[in-house]
């Protein structure tokens, strides 16, 4: 069951530095899930939260995990609250973490972003990370918290070196800090592509030859980063099961301690604010539950506005260190400028090569700022993004020229590192 010598099964974490990549271990315990595990013996409603990614959204190891839980412990009720939204990394899940997640007050809180962080800066990830922890235990000082981690084609050297790749490394650290336990569900897939018995990325066969080509090979995704449900994600359940047998040995009930932070700088502060009348300026319509837009996202952002026409703007007063903007990329979609403090900063297109349909999506406006009071200014242009250009780096081609006319903004609320004023 290893990869040389630097993998195996479970043991007890050990730190590393910033410029690290961590050894590669299936299960690192920690403090363990005590608290959650008291709850799931004892009976009655058990809630897990699971934050994360497009992984996490499939009908994969999340419903196949809340099963196993359910079937380990048949006194227990396990609910599952399915915070999971593609494409989207910690730095927003950060933002979110409070509406989508604890407000459900859940027992056990699975974290799933090393994907997704994989091309983000490592300070901006422990920021967020520490940021998830914090706010977590601050609310709910008796929810477990785990981190877990999955595998895209870029990472499966790495493992197969003994080392996790960079974004699982810098989790590793924050874990580390506050007794996170951690599961990397991936170990047993790179075991086994590197050992020819695993198709990492490849179509499901359809004729008579192409079974055979794949003989018994387990075939684990169709592109190289989201499991097939019978296959993939059966083993990032496996990896589950294995780690919670042991997890479920150690550690000791009670309220966890925050103790120091990890980052002074770390978004434990992060917030997610409603917009209103008075941060809109121009033309903007607050949508009805009956817009298909509107209705599609109403889970994540209850409250749509959509602009569409230039000038239409939203001024933002805050005190703080980073903004955003919680809104909806998509083919209708223009581009907007950002100033702050009197200083612009570009233009951001909200259109992307994925807009040939709609999605959520985070519009940067500030990050790194001092501390104090700041003003920022977001405006919708009149002029559009080159959209068949964008869309030609996937070889995908506007197929009809009504849907991408637009140029919309569709923004639902403000995400701020600090307070609105």
């Amino acid at each position: 069951m290893t990869i040389g010598m630097a993998l195996v099964l479970c043991a007890p974490g050990a730190g590393h530095t910033a410029d690290e990549l961590a050894d590669a271990v299936e299960c690192r315990e920690r403090a363990g899930l005590p608290n959650f595990f008291a709850k799931l013996k004892r009976g009655g409603n058990v809630r897990i939260g699971y934050l994360g990614g497009s992984i996490t959204a499939q009908d994969g190891w999340r419903p196949k995990s809340r099963d196993w839980f359910q079937q380990k412990y048949p006194g227990a009720k396990v609910e599952e609250i399915n915070a999971a939204i593609g494409g989207t990394g910690s730095d927003l899940g950060v933002f979110r973490l409070r509406r989508d997640v604890l407000d459900a007050k859940p027992d056990l809180l699975f974290v799933e972003f090393a994907v997704n962080d994989g091309g983000a800066p490592v300070e901006q990830i422990h920021r967020c990370m520490e940021g998830i922890v914090r706010q977590t235990w601050n609310a709910l000082p008796e929810t477990d918290t785990c981190f877990v981690y999955t595998v895209h084609e870029s990472m499966l050297r790495d493992l197969q070196a003994g080392k996790f790749p960079r974004s699982a490394s810098a989790m590793e650290t924050v874990a580390e800090h506050y007794g996170i336990p951690t599961i990397h569900m991936a170990l047993e897939v790179a075991r086994l592509e590197k050992e020819g018995k695993l198709v990492f990325k490849g179509a499901k066969p359809k004729t008579d030859a192409e079974r055979a080509a794949l003989g018994d090979k387990i075939l684990f995704s169709p592109d190289g980063v989201h499991p097939y449900t019978d296959a993939g994600h059966q083993l990032y359940l496996e990896a589950v099961a294995r780690s919670m047998e042991k997890l479920a040995r150690v550690g000791r009930t009670g309220r966890h301690s925050l103790g120091e932070p990890l980052r002074v700088d770390n978004w434990e502060g992060a917030a997610l604010v409603p917009l209103n009348t008075k941060l809109l300026q121009g033309e903007w319509t607050k949508l009805g539950a009956d817009d298909p837009v509107a209705k599609r996202f109403s889970k994540r952002l209850p409250e749509l506005w959509k602009a569409s026409r230039a000038g239409a703007s939203i001024t933002v007063r805050f005190r703080g260190t980073a903004l955003a903007v919680y809104d909806i990329v998509g083919p209708d979609c223009g581009q907007v400028e950002v100033s702050v403090d009197g200083k612009a900063l570009g233009k951001q297109a909200r259109f992307d090569a994925y807009c040939t349909y709609h999605r959520l999506a985070k519009l940067v406006v500030a990050a790194d700022l001092s501390g104090g009071e700041h003003t920022a200014v977001i405006r919708l242009l009149d002029e559009s993004p080159d959209k068949a250009a964008i869309l030609s780096k996937r070889n995908e081609k506007i197929d009809d020229p009504a849907r991408y006319a637009g140029l919309n903004w569709y923004a639902g609320a403000l995400l701020v590192v600090g307070e609105v004023r």
